[in-house]
């Protein structure tokens, strides 16, 4: 529904795991769900960190990149833990 946010108590979708509130992407801070977020990440070749939140915390990371979410997964998948 247009004009509405999700209900989560932070106006992000149910799923969201971005803890950066204060970022004018986050869903929290407009009506547009996670497209602004997702369309950021594309333009400069990222990952959002919330596909990082799946794996690892997000703030171990300071680089978003293709490469270091690949590097990401291949790790957590040689890691005898998970």
């Amino acid at each position: 529904m247009a004009g509405k946010r999700s209900e989560n108590g932070n106006g992000a979708a149910a799923f969201c795991s971005c803890g950066d509130l204060s970022c004018p992407f986050h869903p929290s801070n407009h009506y547009q769900g996670c497209t602004p977020c997702i369309r950021k990440n594309l333009k400069l070749h990222e990952i959002p960190s919330c596909f990082f939140n799946e794996i690892v915390s997000a703030s171990d990371h300071s680089v978003f990149s293709f490469e270091e979410f690949a590097e990401t997964v291949l790790a957590d998948s040689q890691d005898p833990d998970t």
